[in-house]
């Protein structure tokens, strides 16, 4: 790890600290050149699929796009920034837990509205008028009757394009 101070190369780990949710590892580290501590983060990287847009374009899964929307329809919630991240943590375990190579953008969409209708049913509104280009009040209003109580499986998410990868593991991919 490259000293930000001095650009060294050698330091040592003073202190490490997984975050709550287990998912990132936080590192104090001291420059053995220079002497000057700085903090590293780390998360386990995986492989994500490319999403598939509704117009066919192919783009690499982002998990910031979805922090920002969720963030834009919990905007003056009673939401805390670290119920959206373990939202989006969530949302991206479960992207990853399909093992497929590309995902359509609806898929995502589900995702995040579930997730928002568990956290705040005005966010869930909120990101419903959006995400689904409702035409008038009626339909609106239609959709929001016919949410169902109980989450949706991995069977029932829209998988019409999705690939799945090869070698993948089994048990929690659905293709």
């Amino acid at each position: 790890m490259k000293c930000p101070h001095c650009s060294g190369m050698d330091n040592k780990v003073i202190d490490s600290r997984i975050s709550q949710t287990g998912d990132i590892t936080r590192r104090r580290r001291e420059c053995l050149t220079c002497e000057g501590r700085f903090t590293t983060y780390e998360r386990v990287e995986s492989v994500m699929p490319m999403i598939i847009k509704k117009d066919g374009r192919r783009e690499p899964f982002d998990r910031e796009k979805i922090f920002s929307g969720l963030r834009k329809a919990t905007q003056k919630r009673p939401i805390t920034t670290a119920q959206v991240e373990k939202a989006v943590n969530e949302i991206e375990r479960r992207i990853a837990g399909f093992s497929v190579k590309e995902l359509p953008s609806r898929t995502v969409g589900q995702l995040v509205m579930l997730a928002l209708h568990e956290l705040d049913k005005v966010a869930y509104v909120r990101f419903a008028s959006v995400y689904r280009e409702f035409r008038d009040v009626e339909e609106f209003v239609a959709d929001l009757k016919e949410w169902p109580q109980t989450p949706p499986s991995d069977d029932e998410l829209a998988f019409e394009f999705a690939d799945p990868v090869e070698d993948a593991p089994t048990g929690g991919g659905k293709s």
